[in-house]
């Protein structure tokens, strides 16, 4: 599968890639992230990508032209293609999104900065793409570039073999949300004794499944 990421800041997206999992899954050609520096699709001397919003009012807005233009760099294909953008106002990313986006050839990452982009990029990708835009949570962070390696990495995980085996994925383990214990047995601070839960420790692999299950965080 491959992911396209659209940044002015490369070096946020390969501080992360080339790290871990990500990193041997892309040595094992599992994945292919390419990592595009939005400036290279500026104009003029200083290669700007932002201006005053019209309207007045704080901060700046990241331009149209670039990003069209590095987009259709791209040459994406409507049928194989995802592109995909984020707001607080967008539809809610979660597990079943990153299922169904790991069936993808190709996603194509917009990371915004400052106040947002120009709207009439959504408009025009739209009209061509097909495109999709993302909220990863209730709140606001300072650019698109957490939120374009939040869903990296949380569909990478469903495509076969980048884990290892299937069996690797937490939710098939263990379920989500389901606390996790290791050695030793009891951790002593303060005179106080913190043990493992006795069903852990029990050999019962039935009860150890009842637990986890009554345990797991329901709706994912």
């Amino acid at each position: 599968m491959r992911f396209d990421i659209i940044t002015i800041f490369p070096d946020i997206i390969k501080s992360y890639t080339d790290e871990s999992i990500i990193k041997r899954a892309v040595a094992r050609k599992l994945l292919k992230i390419d990592i595009h520096d939005l400036r290279n699709f500026a104009s003029g001397k200083h290669k700007k990508v932002d201006d005053k919003p019209y309207g007045g009012g704080p901060g700046m807005v990241m331009k149209a032209e670039p990003v069209i233009k590095a987009v259709k760099s791209l040459k994406p294909k409507k049928q194989e293609t995802i592109i995909i953008t984020f707001s607080p106002a967008g539809k809610k990313f979660n597990a079943a999104y990153a299922r169904k986006l790991a069936a993808q050839k190709n996603l194509i990452l917009i990371a915004d900065r400052y106040e947002g982009m120009d709207e009439r990029v959504k408009k025009i990708l739209k009209s061509e793409y097909r495109l999709k835009t993302f909220s990863i949570g209730p709140y606001v962070v300072t650019g698109g570039e957490l939120p374009s390696l939040i869903v990296l990495d949380a569909v990478a995980r469903h495509i076969p073999n980048v884990l290892g085996k299937e069996e690797s994925l937490e939710e098939k383990r263990y379920g989500v949300g389901v606390p996790v214990y290791t050695r030793p047995k009891i951790i002593k601070i303060k005179g106080k004794k913190y043990s493992v839960p006795k069903v852990l420790t029990s050999g019962n692999h039935e009860q150890v499944e009842m637990w986890r299950k009554k345990n797991q965080k329901p709706n994912f």
